[in-house]
């Protein structure tokens, strides 16, 4: 955590004690309703040492064994409610969307990063809605991805050529792969086979709002002021480390949506999610600030996460071998030897379809999301004040033994019915979101994680490497931070046959 010196610190803490107090004291006469439970905190700071900042989902799940479905901490008068259960995020995040779809505004990676400007980051309001119902319409159902298959069919068999090239460079594929997608459906844009700009724009991006922007990973999330602090005063480090962020989001932000601009001028602009909002008028300023970072929001969120999904595939399929023999089986069975598995087959596939449902299950790609309150609420019987930060705890809804059988093994059979037992709960109910932060890209990561998994598998075979004659088992150990990844691991890719062989070399796209 970045802090300014331990005396100022203390200064800086020591003068937020009044407000603190005298805010407590008027919660106490307001509110008869308790609290949510949770782990007792110290005078004046409260739960300050409590707040975890490596992998917090597994300390919000230690707390949702001691405490229920519901906790509550609170941090120099802020107040935070832990949810570890679908039913608590359903009734208050769905149910009562209209009081719980605010965004609190975080002073690092919201104001001082810039990713305030961002539909993840908006406060819930006119501007988010436009951005939603942008979305909506290029995401919006699998309906409206359908014209966009071919896009993703052809990168995913370009996907099978680098690997076979290049095995050895699977992390690196997938992203190539993500980002090419989300460019062309975005702003039109083919992605150069090498080092390509934007592509490693976004990956700056990402690594720097995956490292920094995690609420709490410095003080001026708790201490607001400090974001008033001049860049040169001693411990400051942190306003120059967020604009040099900011200023690496605004780019990335802005070079596609120039690229496409110039294109409409041009006359040569394919379609795509900007070219479209473009059609037929003239933007307003606002239109076309709301146009440039609803399509920046798509594809620095939306790649990344897409690359987290589709490495935990591939390592699922290292660790799993008889869940690869299975989903190969059926392809075998369905499509045959002779060609690729295409979005045309996706009905004829249901193992591919539960397998589908467990990668996004397994791995937790967003192990949190963070909601807001509007208003003061009573829930439950616990009293819930207005501006609290509410995060529903992803990860442990995704791994709770009570909704998924032994949850730390990658078994899709969990979603199939068989032998007139039903399927266990879709994880898609929770690890896109809630209510109206709901991601918008779900059915495009859906449709990634599919079609990845039904070329790769179709046609490869993944195992694990052996070194010096042993066998290297990757470790699961998924990373913190807003976006989470497996950690990196090595494994075998090869052809699964010589027809295997000449369906990836071949130029049907």
């Amino acid at each position: 955590m970045s802090t300014l010196t331990v005396l100022t610190l203390q200064y800086l803490c020591l003068a937020s004690v009044g407000v603190y107090l005298v805010k407590q004291v008027i919660f106490a006469k307001k509110n008869r309703a308790p609290y949510p439970p949770g782990p007792r905190g110290l005078p004046l700071v409260g739960n300050l040492r409590d707040m975890p900042h490596v992998k917090p989902w597994l300390t919000f799940t230690e707390w949702g064994k001691k405490y229920g479905d519901i906790s509550h901490i609170s941090i120099l008068g802020m107040h935070i409610v832990v949810l570890n259960s679908v039913k608590s995020a359903e009734e208050m995040l769905d149910k009562k969307s209209s009081i719980y779809s605010d965004r609190m505004v975080v002073p690092m990676s919201g104001e001082l990063m810039g990713y305030s400007q961002t539909m993840g980051y908006l406060r819930y309001g006119e501007r988010f809605r436009s951005f939603r119902k942008n979305c909506h319409h290029i995401f919006g159902n699998r309906a409206a991805l359908v014209d966009y298959h071919p896009i993703e069919e052809m990168e995913a068999h370009q996907f099978l050529k680098r690997v076979l090239a290049k095995p050895d460079q699977l992390r690196a594929h997938i992203r190539h792969t993500a980002g090419a997608v989300i460019l062309c459906l975005c702003y039109g844009y083919e992605v150069k086979e090498h080092d390509d700009p934007l592509v490693n724009m976004a990956k700056r991006v990402l690594e720097q709002f995956c490292r920094y922007g995690p609420f709490g990973e410095f003080m001026v999330d708790f201490l607001p002021f400090l974001a008033k602090v001049p860049e040169w005063f001693p411990g400051a480090g942190f306003k120059r480390l967020a604009r040099e962020c900011r200023e690496t989001a605004e780019e990335a932000a802005a070079a596609p949506y120039i690229f496409v601009k110039d294109q409409i001028a041009a006359g040569i602009a394919p379609k795509s999610f900007v070219s479209d909002l473009f059609k037929d008028h003239t933007l307003t300023a606002e239109e076309d600030y709301v146009v440039k970072w609803s399509a920046g929001s798509l594809f620095s969120g939306g790649s990344d996460t897409t690359v987290s999904a589709n490495y935990s595939f591939f390592l699922a399929m290292t660790l799993f071998p008889d869940v690869q023999k299975k989903v190969q089986a059926e392809i075998d069975a369905v499509i045959g030897p002779d060609h690729l598995p295409s979005f045309a087959d996706h009905a004829s596939l249901p193992y591919i379809e539960a397998l589908t449902k467990e990668v996004l299950r397994w791995n937790a790609v967003v192990p949190i999301v963070e909601h807001s309150v509007t208003e003061d609420d009573i829930h439950d019987g616990y009293y819930i004040p207005k501006g609290s930060l509410i995060l529903p705890n992803i990860w442990f809804m995704l791994n709770d033994p009570q909704t998924y059988t032994n949850p730390s093994e990658f078994n899709p059979e969990r979603f199939l019915t068989k032998d007139g037992k039903e399927p266990e709960a879709d994880p898609r109910k929770a690890c896109f979101g809630f209510g109206r932060r709901l991601c918008p890209g779900l059915h495009l990561a859906d449709a990634s994680i599919w079609i990845c998994a039904a070329m790769s598998l179709a046609v490869f075979d993944v195992s694990k490497v052996v070194e010096n004659g042993v066998e290297i088992t990757p470790e699961i150990d998924p990373s913190s931070g807003s976006i989470s990844h497996p950690k990196p691991f090595k494994c075998s890719i090869k052809a699964r046959s010589e027809k295997a062989l000449a369906l990836i070399q071949e130029d049907t796209y």
